[in-house]
């Protein structure tokens, strides 16, 4: 039997900002001949109540990201158990020694970019006996201040996941702030490509369409669906 449908109320006004952003995320792929089915929406709830969440779990909105461990554990138990197919995301840089609390709660993780939290995870999945598809997260600008593996780091990276046995989604990227992000997105594409990846974490509130023309496979989304933070 199909999956049942999550249908949004358009008549609904609280509905308005997953309705714009779910037809931006069409159009985008229509242009990139792509299907929007292809594209998974991470509602980016971070700092975000559980009463801020909920409406969008009722509008249908099932797949969410959170930046820390902590906060995920203390508002998100309660909302799953009321809706059991909401799927949580990691987005931030995960401390090795929060790994298996992450490999508990989330069910993918955006933000692999060292062999010793992969050693952590593998240790985390074994115990657990639960494996949750990661995505390795690349500095694509070699900015100092942000996490992620460098370039020339990405292959052994890559190499030593595969050897543990690990699921590998695909990969992650920040692109610089303030420049045009198009060229990073492009990049990160290839890197992909070149090694036998299809997952794509890449977009935002202001580029997820230009991700999505270059073949994200997963936009992270936050403001424009909750507003400023």
């Amino acid at each position: 039997m199909p999956a049942p449908e999550h249908h949004i109320d358009f008549t609904d006004p609280a509905a308005a900002p997953l309705n714009r952003v779910q037809d931006r995320i069409a159009q985008a792929a229509r242009i990139a001949r792509r299907k929007a089915a292809d594209v998974t929406l991470v509602a980016v709830s971070k700092t975000k109540t559980a009463d801020a969440i909920a409406p969008l779990i009722a509008q249908g909105q099932r797949a969410f990201g959170e930046n820390r461990v902590q906060e995920a554990q203390g508002k998100w138990p309660a909302l799953i158990e009321a809706q059991s197919d909401v799927r949580l995301h990691l987005i931030g840089q995960l401390q090795s020694n929060k790994a298996e609390d992450a490999v508990r709660l989330f069910d993918c993780i955006h933000s692999l970019d060292r062999p010793s939290l992969l050693v952590a995870l593998a240790r985390a999945m074994d115990k657990l006996d639960r494996r949750i598809p990661l995505f390795v997260q690349v500095n694509i600008g070699e900015e100092a201040q942000k996490g992620g593996c460098t370039l020339s780091d990405l292959p052994g990276l890559l190499a030593e996941a595969r050897t543990a046995e690990l699921p590998l989604a695909g990969l992650m990227c920040v692109p610089p702030v303030g420049v045009e992000a198009a060229p990073y997105f492009a990049l990160l594409a290839k890197l992909a490509a070149d090694h036998g990846l299809t997952g794509l974490s890449m977009g935002m509130s202001e580029d997820f369409e230009t991700a999505i023309q270059l073949g994200a496979s997963h936009v992270r989304v936050g403001s424009a669906l909750f507003g400023a933070r």
